[in-house]
């Protein structure tokens, strides 16, 4: 379902680490109202949920009864819980997303994991019901979506479509924010290549983009590097491909816009797994834009289980 076919203002919330995006969405998809707070990641998951309802209060209308949340963490959706999550926001495994936010605004919720509220948006862009959609997302982590025959696929407790923690050879041996070794996210996602770039060359970790940088001048190890973590998503993605034979690849994320030495060396790894009946899929990137997740958490309330408000529920 698209966010133009909501028949009434919605409620669109996006939970990242470091901010929360808020906007109301009208009945054609139009962007009514915005607005913006910084996450209170480190005061735990009671303050985070207080700064959702701030957020949703300050674009509120009377018309409006849904809110949708695309949320930070492993996400199920038929509870309202999040099932797993790292420590980015303190304390947030656990949460009771949308009871607490319900309890909070007096709104029905609904919820799910913000890559896959994104990848929403995409797979409804595909040409008629039944799309099959591979969805990534390489930032500060490795996140992902998978849909086929024109649903979102969820999984057990919301696991499905966590990309980051494939198996990656090119990652073997290295820690993962997940407390394995060896997942993709170790090596493919922005902290990951710097650091790699800081052990090869024995220099300080820094960010992502001051090895784009050095890449762009020549840095030989930052060209290594960049590539490496490239290949390795390239790989996962063609592996994938293959298995679930997609209409579309997408990669999203910070990443995968560091320019074409990171572009190329992914599409080239993905073209050599790929079997030749996809020997034309190509990752592309996303058709929506920055506000892919706010309109994605928007159509949720039309998609997934809505949590109305009860008079006596805790928030956790």
């Amino acid at each position: 379902m698209t966010p133009t076919t909501l028949p009434s203002p919605v409620i669109g919330l996006d939970l990242g680490g470091t901010k929360i995006d808020a906007a109301l969405v009208g009945a054609d998809g139009t962007i009514l109202a915005r607005h913006s707070l910084p996450t209170p990641a480190a005061e735990g998951a009671e303050a985070v949920l207080d700064a959702l309802a701030e957020a949703a209060a300050a674009v509120r209308d009377a018309r409006a009864e849904t809110i949708g949340v695309a949320a930070a963490g492993v996400i199920d959706p038929v509870s309202g819980t999040v099932t797993s999550a790292t420590d980015t926001i303190r304390g947030w495994a656990g949460t009771a997303l949308a009871a607490g936010l319900a309890a909070r605004t007096g709104l029905a919720v609904a919820c799910d994991n913000d890559v896959r509220a994104a990848a929403g948006t995409e797979l409804a862009s595909l040409d008629g019901p039944d799309g099959s959609l591979i969805y990534a997302a390489v930032g500060t982590g490795v996140g992902g979506a998978v849909a086929a025959g024109g649903r979102m696929l969820h999984g057990a407790r919301g696991i499905a479509g966590h990309l980051g923690h494939l198996p990656s050879p090119e990652a073997a041996g290295l820690p993962c924010t997940c407390g394995a070794t060896g997942h993709l996210e170790a090596i493919a996602a922005g902290p990951g290549i710097a650091t790699h770039y800081a052990a090869v060359t024995g220099t300080a970790p820094g960010p992502l983009q001051r090895v784009a940088a050095y890449a762009r001048c020549g840095d030989p190890h930052a060209v290594a590097a960049i590539t490496l973590g490239a290949r390795a998503v390239g790989r996962a993605l063609g592996g994938l491909a293959n298995a679930l034979g997609p209409d579309r690849v997408v990669v999203a994320g910070g990443v995968s816009r560091i320019g074409p030495l990171y572009q190329d060396a992914l599409s080239e790894a993905f073209a050599a797994e790929l079997m030749s009946p996809l020997a034309q899929l190509t990752p592309s990137a996303p058709r929506v834009g920055h506000d892919a997740a706010v309109l994605g958490g928007a159509a949720l309330t039309r998609t997934l289980p809505l949590h109305p408000p009860r008079t006596t529920g805790a928030s956790r």
